[in-house]
């Protein structure tokens, strides 16, 4: 039976493929040419999420969204415990994903865990970026806010996705995961039906086997680096040199507008902008603005 991550590109008639890589396989959709744009989801999301991005920018751009480890129709795999896959694991293996399909260099478009992601790769190999454009991007800066008390009710999600029994609470039926994975999509969005066209498609993903599993993985995996920085005894971290661009939804409660106070410690080439009309998904709230300003940074970047 074809995984609905992939039976969604092929839909759109979308090129779909699952790459093969020295630890496994990861599934890639591609669309579009010209500059090269390597696309990093969040959670509770897949490579659908960037659709609208994408449709804005096939004309100009080459479209690289792939499905992260653990999530979509990439899946688990056994090579490492679920609690190593940490950023740095992501990194490498989007590494060998570029190497893969014969990629020099690209720009990276990274949201939520993608940006986590992406600033690992900055650090990994910067000669293969051209620049980070980043939405709601979780930083180093942000420590002990993360635990505030007036943010315990937004971050309960990421204690409860490390559980052992969470994969099977949730996937107890389609109900239980529509309730679940739908909560966030529309609590962290400012514009509430955003994702309510793609719902059933969302929890088709997530009830594939291993998907809800894979994507909890991810909160067992920085759940060390994210109690030091709350603890203020995380090690400090090279800034990252690379030309940035950070937009970030104004509505977001999760990962607060706020905090991006702290981005100029990470970032030493930033631009800093926020999506006045979005909360946590600035791509699929304001595709237009996102497409624009996108677009705008290859122009400084001198990609026409």
């Amino acid at each position: 039976m074809t995984h609905p991550a992939i039976r969604a590109a092929r839909e759109l008639g979308w090129s779909s493929r699952l790459v093969e890589l020295p630890e496994g396989r990861m599934h890639l959709v591609r669309h579009g040419a010209g500059t090269p744009l390597l696309m990093l989801h969040g959670w509770p999301e897949w490579w659908l999420t960037w659709r609208p991005l994408i449709e804005r920018l096939a004309g100009r751009c080459d479209c690289l969204a792939p499905d992260l480890r653990g999530f979509g129709a990439t899946g688990k795999w056994e090579a490492e415990p679920s609690s190593a896959i940490g950023p740095e694991v992501h990194a490498r293996h989007l590494v060998a994903l570029l190497d893969a399909i014969g990629v020099a260099r690209v720009v990276l478009v990274a949201h939520d865990v993608g940006a986590y992601v992406a600033q690992a790769m900055a650090r990994l190999v910067p000669d293969r970026l051209v620049g980070l454009f980043l939405m709601d991007c979780p930083h180093p800066g942000i420590g002990a806010r993360w635990a505030a008390p007036r943010q315990i009710a937004e971050i309960w999600y990421q204690t409860f996705n490390q559980q052992p029994f969470a994969p099977t609470l949730v996937g107890a039926s389609p109900a239980g995961c529509r309730a679940y994975i739908g909560h966030f999509l529309r609590h962290w969005a400012h514009r509430k039906d955003v994702f309510e066209a793609d719902l059933d498609r969302w929890v088709e993903v997530y009830l594939a086997p291993g998907n809800l599993a894979g994507g909890f993985d991810w909160y067992r995996s920085i759940a060390p680096s994210r109690l030091a920085a709350i603890e203020g005894r995380a090690p400090a971290l090279p800034p990252i040199d690379l030309p940035t661009r950070v937009l970030w939804g104004r509505h977001d409660p999760v990962l607060r507008a706020e905090w991006a106070d702290t981005l100029p410690a990470t970032f030493r080439d930033l631009e800093l902008g926020f999506a006045e009309h979005s909360g946590h998904f600035p791509h699929r709230e304001e595709p237009d603005l996102v497409a624009g300003a996108l677009s705008a940074f290859l122009e400084r970047l001198g990609l026409r």
